[in-house]
């Protein structure tokens, strides 16, 4: 129904017959605020979608319309600049970022819209940026590949929507792999794919029913008091260029230099991507018991550590621990609002649903949305 509405829309303001594409959002299952740390992240495409509507217009315009906002933004080709639409920006510093790798961007015309929800953490701003950039890369024939769309969707979100994200959203939405979470590592961009099939458990979401805005957050906070921890551990080892480089025992060995803030920010860096690496062996093992108490481990983390969790997550959480039947539960996203993400028994998600209502109202007095997950492919021509 999404489509057609999208589709119908294009026709009615363009008057032409569009070429369809999806891009999904994301889950990540573990690894949280390590992208930016040169760490490993392990995300998965899901079945939650950011279509477009698009064709070539044979103007020097572009012509774009957010159908879920219904708002409309046009410019011409010579002038791509951050606007003060800020929902245009996304599209705009994905057509920069191609002009500046020597591209020719005709004019085209474009209507999207989809289910990725806004502010839940499930990247609805990655799903737009790699949406366009694969299209665009389909439709002119411009000779990128997955990873170098990826680069460009990250890009265009530091630059024009300005948040300094690492590149695992963008990543998940143009890789995504059918029943499989892919471990990825932030450094050299190599990724190991993983097959976790929902046989015997699913992947539930819960959102808090608080938005979140990582441009107006902590998060570029978050991000400089990681490099300040850096900086630190750099005085005795040049060769320590990120997070990524650093060990528990090193960063122990110095932490009396640390403003206590830094240290619990960098030493539950260093952990999360030590619990990556054992979740990818307990996906091997097909060990989920102990790949749930890592995400618990994870949360923990989140929230005492990295200081990006808040009472809402936390609630949701907690209901999770006594229920034998969650194998694990933990913020997700960026934090301060969201999704929990739940590794939920299929014998008892009626069950978690009802304990989840009972026990839950959202800061507006309603029940949460809960979704299930598939794990998807990535972007793809649709039609």
């Amino acid at each position: 129904m999404m489509v057609e509405k999208i589709v119908d829309a294009f026709k009615d303001r363009f008057g032409a017959e569009p070429v369809i594409f999806r891009a999904p959002g994301r889950v990540n299952l573990i690894g949280e605020h390590t992208d930016y740390n040169d760490g490993f992240v392990m995300p998965a495409a899901i079945d939650r979608y950011v279509y477009f509507a698009i064709k070539p217009n044979g103007q020097n315009v572009y012509r774009f319309h957010a159908f879920d906002l219904n708002k409309s933004f046009t410019t011409t080709t010579d002038l791509i600049s951050p606007s003060k639409s800020r929902w245009a920006n996304y599209l705009l510093g994905v057509i920069s970022q191609m002009v500046g790798y020597g591209k020719d961007i005709p004019g085209f015309d474009c209507v999207f819209g989809g289910n990725v929800p806004i502010g839940a953490g499930l990247s609805s701003s990655a799903a737009i940026e790699s949406g366009l950039a694969f299209a665009l890369n389909h439709i002119f024939s411009l000779g990128f590949t997955p990873m170098q769309l990826a680069l460009i969707g990250q890009k265009a979100e530091h630059e024009y929507a300005g948040v300094k994200c690492g590149i695992m959203d963008q990543f998940a939405s143009l890789h995504g792999k059918k029943n499989h979470v892919l471990k990825l590592d932030c450094r050299s961009l190599e990724f190991e794919p993983f097959e976790l099939r929902t046989d015997n458990f699913s992947i539930i979401l819960v959102n808090t029913g608080v938005k979140h805005s990582l441009a107006s957050s902590k998060y570029n906070i978050r991000r400089n008091e990681c490099q300040v921890g850096v900086d630190i551990l750099k005085k005795y080892n040049a060769n320590i260029s990120s997070l990524r480089d650093v060990s528990l025992d090193v960063l122990n060995e110095h932490k009396s230099e640390f403003d206590k803030k830094v240290w619990d920010r960098c030493s539950y860096v260093v952990e999360e991507n030590l619990r990556v690496k054992q979740a990818g062996e307990a996906l091997q093992n097909k060990d989920f018991q102990l790949f749930g108490r890592l995400l618990y481990q994870s949360h923990y983390g989140l929230k005492e550590k990295y200081e990006v969790s808040c009472p809402e997550l936390d609630k949701l959480v907690d209901i999770t621990e006594p229920l034998d039947y969650v194998l694990g539960s933990r913020m997700m996203g960026g934090g301060f609002g969201g999704c929990t993400i739940n590794l939920v028994r299929n014998t008892h998600i009626d069950q978690f649903i009802e304990q989840v209502k009972l026990h839950y109202k959202t800061p507006q007095g309603n029940t949460p949305d809960i979704i299930t997950c598939v794990i998807a492919n990535g972007a793809e021509l649709f039609s």
